[in-house]
């Protein structure tokens, strides 16, 4: 047997090398016996012989930390897997959907901040533009009474419709409400509801009629829900999505009056500065209140573009995607009935946030729980 004689700090040490291949086993795998180039360890009831003191040692023995790596391993693994699994159980109890309640606190900043343009607007318009040229008299307070007319006319059919839309239920479910299969619908039209069975609301532990949505924010169902609005601090659905449209048109002519009649000021604060014979205050009211009317005047036109859109197909916000997907639409019964389903059949009524009661009575799709289709929709 070969055996190395290494001196180190002045005592003797022998030891056996293993072979490469030995080694190489040794680092794989931990648990295996160690082989050596010696005598076999003892089998049974064999007692080992004495080693002599001058006998070499045989490959370090591993201790007993890294003797079972792979038992440590299986309980490690079991660990994180426990914590894994109290991590997704902590997780589905948890609703991500709370953080959505924020919105309502945001609304009421949004309604402070259309009460501030409203009143720089007022302020602009009324007090620094207009309202010295009817206090002048002559034809030009003729026209300043025109213009402040409009202004004020405009100004009140906005604050009705805002406060009709804020103050105004989008529509509720009725407790343990179920769908109506003997329900019939306007003369001429299909009244079955086809591919669109009512489902339920786990959250609300409800049922939910058609076109009905669950609103994360009001974290309740609401009926026929386009969208929840921070504006006005409210979801708008079947019951006041009229008056929601009506605000938007108000707003946009009011916005573009405002724009109008701000313009000639406006043109004055790039003149020269000799020119001008306001104080700055006043001129940054007015640059301000040009610019903010300027800026809802071209977001609203787009806006009030893709409702006029929506009302004209009898579509929703949340159903534009469910539309794409159709052939044919089974709420879309022709721009003039779809008109009747959200401003009602009398003319009249259509530029004023109201209802005649024949409306209401005839016109189940007003109430938000029942909506008449196409015989011939395609899904």
């Amino acid at each position: 047997m070969l055996t190395v004689t290494v001196k180190k700090s002045s005592n003797y040490r022998t030891f056996t090398p293993a072979s490469r291949r030995q080694q190489q086993d040794l680092c794989r795998s931990p648990l295996s016996p160690v082989v050596s180039d010696g005598p076999s360890p003892p089998r049974g009831n064999q007692q080992q012989p004495a080693r002599a003191a001058t006998d070499t040692h045989a490959a370090p023995v591993p201790s007993a930390s890294s003797r079972f790596p792979r038992r440590r391993c299986r309980r490690v693994g079991r660990c994180l897997l426990r914590s894994a699994a109290a991590g997704m159980d902590c997780c589905r109890h948890v609703n991500p959907f709370r953080a959505c309640a924020g919105l309502r606190g945001l609304g009421y900043l949004m309604v402070a901040l259309v009460a501030a343009i409203a009143a720089v607007s007022y302020y602009a318009v009324v007090v620094y533009a207009w309202g010295p040229m009817l206090l002048a008299g002559g034809v030009a307070a003729a026209g300043a009474a025109a213009v402040l007319a409009a202004f004020h006319v405009l100004l009140a059919m906005i604050l009705w419709c805002y406060l009709m839309v804020v103050f105004t239920d989008p529509g509720a479910v009725p407790e343990n409400w179920r769908h109506d299969v003997e329900y019939s619908g306007d003369p001429g039209s299909s009244s079955e509801e086809q591919g669109s069975a009512p489902s339920y609301c786990s959250r609300c532990q409800n049922g939910k009629p058609p076109r009905c949505h669950h609103c994360s924010v009001c974290n309740r169902c609401v009926l026929k829900m386009d969208h929840h609005c921070i504006w006005v601090v409210n979801c708008v659905g079947a019951r006041n999505y009229k008056y929601f449209l009506l605000f938007l048109v108000y707003t946009f002519a009011e916005t573009v009056l405002d724009t109008l009649v701000l313009l000639p000021n406006f043109i004055e604060f790039f003149q020269d500065e000799s020119r001008r014979s306001s104080s700055p205050g006043d001129i940054a009211i007015l640059f301000l209140a040009f610019v903010l009317n300027l800026a809802f005047v071209l977001s609203l036109l787009c806006f009030i573009g893709m409702h006029t859109s929506l009302v004209t197909s009898n579509t929703t916000s949340i159903e534009v995607y469910e539309r794409k997907k159709s052939v044919s639409w089974k709420y879309d019964l022709g721009w003039r009935r779809n008109l009747e389903q959200v401003f009602g059949t009398k003319k009249l009524f259509w530029f004023v946030p109201l209802y005649s009661a024949e409306d209401l009575h005839n016109i189940p799709a007003l109430g938000g729980l029942e909506f008449p289709t196409r015989s011939d929709a395609i899904v």
